[in-house]
């Protein structure tokens, strides 16, 4: 019996870590991340600023903790890679997966581009470039000329460039999520048969 309590208890607690991540960077995006106090963010959730301490200290840890949670997929999608062979079907669902992690992860990517200090004074930017480099290694075959390298890493930055570049475009966010990915698909199949034709 006392297991199952604990069960529910963990994940309560999981869900408000949570849910003061997702206020947070709400607050964050409305009034700026210098603006924003912990005693705000805790009388947006309308809970005491004990039970917010509770699961972190400052805010830094709040951004920090958010980071680790959206770099956890990268890196499980990394894991996964590097067991796979090394074929297009296997980089296809890289680029698949990634694509899905990126989706996620939205309003924290908003975060970074609008407060690179603050990126570059908490080293988050640097686990991140670590993931991507990770990612890059696993679609570069190593017999590819510098063009299907690149081919190889744009297949990526496409996936970042859709959130970014196209916000503002015309057209339904899924529509666009998916010409985004189709590009993308695109270029690792382009760099793939190109590298296998060459060898």
């Amino acid at each position: 019996m006392g297991g199952t309590m604990d069960g529910t208890k963990q994940q309560r607690r999981g869900n408000t870590r949570q849910r003061i991540q997702d206020v947070a960077l709400e607050l964050f995006a409305e009034q700026g991340y210098e603006k924003t106090s912990l005693r705000e963010i805790a009388e947006r959730l309308d809970v005491t600023k004990a039970a917010l301490y509770y699961h972190f200290k400052t805010k830094e840890e709040i951004i920090v903790s958010l980071f680790e949670d959206l770099t956890k997929p990268m890196a499980e999608l990394i894991e996964w890679g590097r067991g796979q062979p090394s074929t297009l079907d296997t980089k296809r669902e890289i680029i698949r997966r990634y694509s899905a992690a990126l989706a996620g992860a939205e309003p924290l990517f908003r975060f970074m581009q609008e407060n690179q200090a603050t990126v570059r004074e908490l080293r988050i930017g640097d686990i991140f470039k670590d993931r991507m480099r990770g990612l890059r290694d696993i679609l570069i075959d190593p017999g590819a000329d510098l063009v299907d390298q690149v081919r190889s890493v744009s297949a990526m930055f496409t996936l970042h460039a859709g959130m970014f570049a196209m916000q503002d475009l015309e057209g339904d966010v899924e529509k666009k999520r998916a010409a985004t990915l189709a590009v993308s698909l695109d270029l690792i199949t382009q760099a793939h048969e190109h590298t296998c034709r060459r060898t």
